[in-house]
Parts: C-alpha cells; structure tokens; sequence
C-alpha cells in the first residue's frame, strides 16, 4: 500500500519542498529575532512591561505574565489565563522583545474577546494532541497488519493535526495585527524604524506556522494518494 517513505520520490516531491521552507522559515526567525534584539525602543519598556500594556489596553485586564525558560518559548495559556515569556523576551527591552510579547498579549486579547478561531483552536486541542501522538502508531499497525480500517483511521487521525494547524495560521495572524495596532495607538513603537522592526519579527515568526502547516497539508495528501495504491 505505502512505498517506505524514505526511499519514495513522490514523498519528496511533495513533501520535500516545503520541509525546506520549514527549515528556512526556522533560520530566518532567529536571525531576525537577534538582528532587532540589538535595537531598543525609545519608551525603554521590558517586553513583560509591554506585553501588560498591551493585553491591559486590548481589554484583557485579568491576565498574569510569568518568566518561562527556552529561546521563543513564548505562549499564551488560556487555561489559566497568564503570557509565560522566555528570558530574552521577559527582560529584554529590544524591539524583538517588544513584538513577541505583544504578539503573546494579543493572544490575550483575543481571549478576552470570545475571538471565534481562537475558541475553535482551543476546543480541537485535545483532539489534536492525540492525533499527533498515535497517528503515525496507527497507520504502521494498519499497514503491517493489512488492515485498512486502522490505515484509514490513522491517516483521519493525522487530518485533525492538519485541521489544527490551519485553524492556527488566522490565529496567529490575528494576534499580530492586534498587538501592532496597539503598540502604535499606544506609542510603546514610536517611530518608523520601530513599527518596521515589530513588522519583520512577527512576518518572520507567522512564517514558520505557515510552514509547519504546508508540510502537514503535503504529508496528507502524500498518505491520501499512496493509501489508493
């Protein structure tokens, strides 16, 4: 039914491309995290202090910013309703800094919001992660075993992995475009070297999403097409 991926020229055909995407996408992230991590704004606000103004000012009055360790670990938890910020992010007071953190606070925002594909993403979660987990467990015992019921289920357990991903790109993107818009309302970014700056740090991050998500949609319709062998 499955050629060994590996050595299948279609898997790379369709998936090769945007596995390369993926890497670029990484590398360009943090470069440009580190080129605008060496530029400060002229407010001389800690993204932490940011990341509060802007969440407070999109109306998310109740959220608690926490230090997390890892590089760009940065998350939105909406559990517990708290922006958990790596170091650099937390401390720093680097036009980097301010952009991700406020992308986080924007996550917030749309929390407080009721935004629609943020409840959507949050209420697939629990699904997704277990997909993710057993998908690729299913699909081999299905395979190893002949049985296309447990092939099927796995390649539909990977779908709802692709499903979250997409569900994920406006979720991103939205959280970007509010965090600018109140950064620039606010004057937290004050000249046009800074809006720039924030620009490039969050098109440079949505890449990888957009990647991540590309790379999912080929490795499906890969499964899709070999399971009709």
């Amino acid at each position: 039914m499955f050629a060994f991926i590996t050595f299948d020229p279609l898997y790379w055909i369709l998936v090769g491309p945007t596995m390369l995407l993926a890497v670029w996408a990484s590398f360009r992230v943090k470069s440009t995290f580190h080129h605008f991590a060496q530029f400060g704004v002229r407010t001389g606000m800690t993204g932490a202090e940011a990341a509060l103004a802007v969440a407070r000012a999109g109306g998310a009055l109740d959220v608690t910013i926490e230090r997390h360790q890892g590089f760009l670990s940065d998350h939105y938890d909406p559990r517990s309703k708290t922006l958990r910020l790596s170091p650099d992010v937390y401390d720093g007071r680097s036009i980097s800094s301010i952009a991700v953190a406020a992308h986080e606070a924007g996550h917030a925002i749309q929390h407080a919001r009721s935004y629609a594909w943020l409840n959507f993403r949050s209420n697939m979660v629990p699904v997704a992660s277990i997909g993710s987990s057993v998908w690729v467990w299913v699909l081999l015992a299905g395979m190893l075993m002949q049985q296309p019921m447990l092939t099927n289920l796995g390649i539909l357990l990977f779908g709802f992995t692709v499903v979250f991903q997409i569900v994920t790109l406006p979720v991103e993107f939205d959280a970007s475009n509010r965090a600018k818009a109140v950064l620039a309302a606010s004057g937290i970014v004050s000249t046009q070297e800074e809006a720039v700056g924030v620009q490039k740090v969050l098109s440079a991050a949505a890449m990888t999403y957009v990647a991540g998500a590309l790379t999912s949609v080929m490795t499906l319709l890969y499964l899709l097409l070999r399971n009709r062998d």
